[in-house]
């Protein structure tokens, strides 16, 4: 089993999260971070950073081997139904190639002040990967513009993903608050949104 997730940070942290929520923890976090990502550690792919394809060649079957194994293992042991995996980041990426100046050679950097190609940050379009939960999957849910710059169809915002994420949980994000450093209710929610339908199991 251990090999099946690979035997490396991500790959363990992947099983222990399977492990978790088999003995009935509600929410686990799991971040792939650290040398598996390549010079700086992270999937911050500016040019000053790391080459783009480079780092993206190197961590991509640790990553990809990890994520398969745990959704095919929810799905054997039958987790599935309770557990809904969500796979993303914190925002998307520009889609145009920037060049910018290595600030220090690694894993997926050329030596400091070669000029190599990356990637910087954009929050106006991007994508996550939702296995699980009780949903309708194989979807394909909203689409961008030719260029992957913007929404063309079916826009989902921050509150949507988020009321998502809270249903799921059972919790009425609508009507909840949490209590702020000054003893005032504070809105789960933000920002509107609104449970995304096609990833809401049936009836609703």
């Amino acid at each position: 089993m251990r090999d099946r997730y690979g035997r490396n940070a991500w790959g363990q942290r992947c099983l222990l999260a399977r492990r978790l929520v088999e003995a009935g923890v509600d929410l686990v976090s799991v971040a792939l971070n650290g040398p598996l990502c390549g010079r700086v550690g992270n999937w911050d792919d500016h040019a000053v950073n790391h080459h783009v394809f480079d780092a993206m060649k190197y961590r991509a079957p640790f990553f990809d081997r990890a994520v398969s194994a745990l959704i095919e293992d929810l799905h054997d042991r039958g987790l599935d139904e309770r557990v809904l995996l969500v796979v993303g980041g914190d925002f998307g990426r520009t889609p145009k190639i920037s060049y910018a100046a290595s600030t220090g050679g690694g894993v997926a950097s050329g030596a400091e002040g070669v000029t190599q190609p990356g990637r910087d940050h954009w929050p106006h379009a991007m994508s996550f990967l939702f296995s699980g939960g009780g949903i309708t999957e194989g979807q394909v849910i909203g689409s961008t513009d030719r260029r992957g710059e913007y929404p063309a169809d079916r826009r989902v915002g921050v509150g949507d993903f988020l009321a998502t994420l809270y249903r799921h949980l059972g919790v009425d994000a609508e009507r909840e608050s949490v209590t702020g450093p000054d003893g005032r209710p504070v809105p789960l929610l933000q920002q509107s949104g609104v449970p995304i339908r096609e990833l809401v199991p049936a009836p609703y």
